[in-house]
């Protein structure tokens, strides 16, 4: 018999499910490359459609190729990005979601649009406590 902590859920369910509190859980780091800086917003942009390499680049700001490269393998291990490459020269790879990335990015989406609309808010509070430990 399973022990199990949750009404109507097993110790298996919960392991098939993920427990992103234990630190064991592959959950974390599906969720700290979807929550990454550039993990969110290489989100962001290929919810726009098919990029390649060099055109994800220039529109994410600040990212160095070594980042995105790393940022973007991460997410195609994850099944949330889908990398087609072109046997063509010279060598041709664009980059787009999957259906589950796509889910991902509305989501991610909607995080940011509320981090953006409460940037007074939070450029307040911030101030304030630069002013409380001063």
């Amino acid at each position: 018999m399973e022990i199990s902590s949750e009404v109507g859920s097993t110790l298996s369910d919960r392991i098939r499910r993920g427990d992103v509190l234990a630190a064991a859980c592959p959950s974390r780091a599906v969720l700290r490359h979807l929550t990454s800086q550039w993990g969110v917003l290489i989100l962001i942009v290929l919810e726009e459609g098919t990029f390649r390499f060099s055109t994800l680049r220039r529109r994410i700001d600040g990212v160095s190729e070594r980042m995105l490269a790393q940022t973007l393998k991460a997410l195609e291990g994850d099944g949330l990005v889908r990398r087609t490459s072109f046997d063509t020269v010279p060598p041709h790879v664009e980059y787009s979601l999957t259906d589950l990335g796509r889910q991902a990015a509305r989501r991610v989406r909607d995080l940011v649009d509320w981090v953006e609309t409460s940037l007074p808010a939070i450029l307040d509070a911030r101030d304030e406590a630069g002013r409380r430990s001063a």
